[in-house]
């Protein structure tokens, strides 16, 4: 069994439940609007990660940040990318069981043609009255299931 912790939209903010909660992660996918490096860094001491470049990461440091990315947990293929609007109409690629993003700031879970969307939502600042949120992956070879934890302020 994998466990694969999700978070997007720091935009500069790494909360200390944040870490929390992805403590005893396996792997790590960050959705972009990282907003700092340093977040790239701790998130990294917790586990291997796999990052994508948002829109609001625009300083030099971001540059080499791939707009899309693909990491292979077991039999499941994941694929990363900010905004989901980007793929619309775009192949996901062979074998794509699941589909992180972030953007929204709004946590979701949806299943669509046997593909797994998850949008972790904002684990930085608030936004509107949105929850402060990350999410995991279990990844059971080639089963996979997602859920949000909403994190206490």
């Amino acid at each position: 069994m994998i466990r694969v912790g999700l978070i997007s939209d720091t935009h500069g903010l790494l909360r200390p439940q944040a870490v929390a909660a992805l403590q005893g992660s396996d792997f790590i996918v960050h959705g972009g609007d990282i907003g700092d490096a340093g977040i790239l860094d701790a998130l990294a001491a917790i586990a291997p990660l796999t990052v994508v470049r948002g829109n609001n990461d625009r300083e030099a440091w971001a540059e080499a940040i791939s707009e899309t990315a693909v990491l292979q947990l077991g039999g499941v293929r994941l694929l990363a990318t900010h905004d989901l609007s980007e793929l619309a109409g775009k192949p996901l690629g062979e074998g794509v069981r699941v589909v992180v993003s972030g953007h929204s700031h709004q946590p979701k879970i949806e299943e669509r043609g046997g593909v797994l969307y998850v949008n972790p939502g904002s684990a930085g600042p608030r936004r509107f009255k949105l929850p402060i949120a990350v999410a995991e992956l279990i990844v059971d070879g080639d089963t996979v299931s997602a859920r949000i934890v909403e994190l206490p302020l």
